[in-house]
């Protein structure tokens, strides 16, 4: 099994939407919830991760902007990260998440295998 990065992007007009009325966070942190203990039981979850604020920094040599994106529309909003056969297989399991039905996007990125 390789292990992939998820992380969850979403513009702050689909996180609001999805969040916007109590009802609606109930549901989607269900929907969420569902889907995450899904991918424990079946043995795809290797890291539970966490969710990120929508603000902070990026530094890039010498300058400091605000916000945690530079000249994207999506923020990424969490990451988890789970074991899989292969990107195909990685690829399948995120079709799942919530975040990707409700307009937002999954980014799945492979963990390289460090030498050390």
């Amino acid at each position: 099994m390789n292990d992939f990065v998820f992380l969850f992007r979403s513009s702050d007009a689909e996180a609001r939407e999805a969040m916007g009325t109590p009802e609606a966070a109930q549901r989607s942190m269900q929907t969420w919830m569902a889907w995450i203990r899904s991918l424990e039981t079946n043995g795809h979850l290797k890291e539970r991760g966490q969710p990120l604020e929508r603000d902070g920094k990026v530094v890039r040599g010498k300058t400091v902007t605000d916000g945690p994106f530079v000249e994207v529309k999506d923020l990424v909003l969490g990451f988890i990260v789970v074991a899989a056969r292969d990107m195909a297989q990685a690829v399948e399991l995120a079709a799942g998440c919530p975040i990707a039905l409700g307009g937002g996007a999954v980014e799945i990125r492979p963990v390289m295998k460090s030498p050390f």
